[in-house]
């Protein structure tokens, strides 16, 4: 069902893949609303960000293995989003 490389991957390898995902992903919205314009009291803005390249310290093979996995979508043009239900894998 899976390919050889994604074989070697430990659950803990790739909860670790998961997480730096998901910190790349808050950090690059908390940058983007940082931007967006707004006084220092307006009610601010949601960056509307939902796909992003994933960290380049993981193999592609990773993504590949999370996207299987149901924990992630593929985006097109190299971009990976988050699924909405997390309980989907």
């Amino acid at each position: 069902m899976s390919d050889g490389a994604s074989e070697d991957f430990t659950p803990a390898y790739l909860k670790q893949a998961m997480k730096a995902f998901k910190k790349r992903l808050k950090l690059t919205r908390l940058d983007a609303e940082s931007t967006l314009g707004g006084g220092p009291f307006s009610g601010g803005r949601s960056s509307g960000i939902v796909a992003i390249q994933p960290p380049n310290q993981y193999p592609r093979q990773v993504w590949d293995k999370l996207v299987e996995m149901g924990r992630l979508r593929h985006a097109g043009g190299g971009l990976y989003q988050m699924c909405q239900d997390p309980e989907a894998h």
